[in-house]
């Protein structure tokens, strides 16, 4: 387990090394990520999970944005030696006073999902969501329940911050899965946002079981860099907690 724990940190460390490799060559050729006059964005996110049930994992991720088209690649393994790929795509689009967010997601093993969720309103707005899955193997790495729905509230009307409070919860399988969270994100410059997300859970284990448990995750963005660390109790409705950090980049 131990020579396993740090071939994945090697990997990780080559990963990042390669990305930031990529990033100084488009540098050098500025219309390599290039489709017509726009650029393509991309963020790579390494991450690792300390689980108290000692089935840490990693998982790496790499997001590509084109205006309003987002798609993604990623794989997860843990030490239980469960390896999952998946990959998404994502549309969104401002009409106003209306801003849907649709999305797909497909992973190995059969796994395919979709959800949309929208903002209504101006600086103050609401927030509703609908997702779905084909009910196949998933490790959810949103750590919320997939077929549900979102209700909440937020707001933008405070300057350099954004509110937002939203509760999901299960309407499919008969969970009483239950997650809410209140999100403060903060920009004090054009270089620096900070984002904290608090949530509270209660719902039913896979086996049954009645768990409730609180998470929090605190993401510090500046320049292309980003850190992000995590503790979450009774993660994914199971009876272990996980402690997360990620470390990216965007380029």
């Amino acid at each position: 387990m131990r020579a396993l724990k740090w071939m994945e940190i090697g990997s990780l460390v080559l990963v990042m090394a390669t990305a930031s490799a990529c990033s100084q060559a488009q540098e050098l050729r500025p219309d390599t990520a290039q489709f017509g006059s726009n650029p393509i964005s991309y963020k790579l996110t390494p991450s690792y999970y300390f689980s108290s049930d000692n089935n840490d994992a990693v998982d790496l991720n790499l997001r590509a944005v084109l205006g309003e088209h987002t798609v993604w690649v990623g794989v997860y393994h843990d030490k239980e030696n469960f390896q999952q790929s998946r990959t998404g795509y994502e549309y969104r689009h401002d009409f106003g006073l209306v801003r849907p967010v649709f999305s797909a997601q497909l992973a190995s093993g059969g796994f395919l999902g979709g959800s949309v969720t929208a903002e209504i309103g101006g600086s103050n707005f609401a927030i509703v969501g609908f997702g779905r899955t084909n009910l196949k193997d998933y490790f959810n790495l949103n750590f919320d329940p997939n077929d549900a729905i979102t209700l909440g509230i937020g707001s933008r009307a405070l300057p350099k911050t954004e509110l937002s409070l939203f509760h999901i919860w299960d309407d499919r399988l008969d969970t009483k899965q239950h997650v809410t969270h209140a999100v403060v994100r903060y920009k004090p410059n054009d270089a620096e946002r900070w984002t904290a997300d608090a949530s509270y859970k209660h719902g039913r284990t896979g086996n049954g079981d009645n768990v409730q448990g609180l998470a929090l995750t605190v993401t510090y963005d500046i320049g292309d860099y980003f850190a992000r660390i995590a503790r979450d109790q009774h993660a994914n409705f199971s009876a272990a907690s996980q402690n997360r950090i990620s470390l990216g980049r965007r380029f």
